[in-house]
């Protein structure tokens, strides 16, 4: 692939022989990044899985890096209120789900409550293909909707494996300091580490790599990524 000036540049930075700790790997995405605007930092985390096995999760992530989300929770009246007072930006039942059916999609995360599913499920090819389907191994299908909002505001973000079992996440922005990123960067390498299957053998996590969004790769060194 033929890169630009710019990126040949910032590619000189970074020696691909060898693998940085998580403090320096940090460091050197935000050194070697180019663009104008505030490129974001992702992270991608490719795991030894076999081809039934999957990981799916959410973290909090002790930095944040995005505005507010606004979050729309699917419940019965009697629940409106705690879903109000914890911070969702709309609440309901039917008149969501129509609104919806409607074509409406503006909000980031979806919440619900048990007793809603089954008519949020109608919903399926319209939420699943946003990735805003709630879900129980999310913690996004809930009676607990106070707990699951005040997470959400935090910064509760998902991650999961892609077809070729690798993790793709914004970790942050290379505004940020690089400690803050490094410390995001191991929250969630941790939380990964914890989904490691009961009958997986061998090396967990087969490789980490930082990049900004214009910016080149860098390797992260796996002495940091399992504990």
């Amino acid at each position: 692939m033929k890169h630009g000036k710019k990126y040949n540049e910032a590619a000189k930075k970074v020696d691909r022989e060898l693998s940085y700790e998580v403090p320096a790997a940090c460091a050197l995405v935000k050194d070697a990044h180019y663009a104008k605007f505030d490129e974001t930092v992702e992270v991608h985390v490719r795991l030894n899985l076999k081809k039934s096995q999957s990981v799916r999760d959410t973290v909090v992530l002790p930095h944040q890096f995005r505005g507010e989300k606004k979050i729309l929770v699917f419940c019965k009246p009697e629940k409106e209120k705690e879903a109000l007072e914890a911070g969702a930006a709309f609440v309901g039942s039917d008149e969501l789900i129509e609104k919806i059916k409607g074509g409406w999609l503006d909000f980031d995360v979806a919440v619900a409550t048990p007793d809603m599913m089954k008519d949020v499920g109608k919903l399926g090819m319209v939420l699943g293909r946003k990735g805003l389907m709630p879900n129980p191994k999310t913690g996004t299908v809930t009676h607990d909707l106070k707990a699951a909002v005040a997470e959400l505001r935090k910064g509760r973000t998902e991650f999961r494996t892609d077809k070729s079992s690798i993790i793709h996440l914004a970790i942050g922005k290379v505004s940020m300091e690089p400690a803050q990123i490094a410390e995001n960067v191991t929250t969630l390498l941790n939380e990964v580490a914890r989904k490691r299957p009961a009958d997986a053998k061998g090396d967990f996590v087969a490789s980490v790599y930082l990049t900004s969004t214009m910016g080149p790769g860098v390797r992260v060194a796996m002495t940091k990524v399992e504990r």
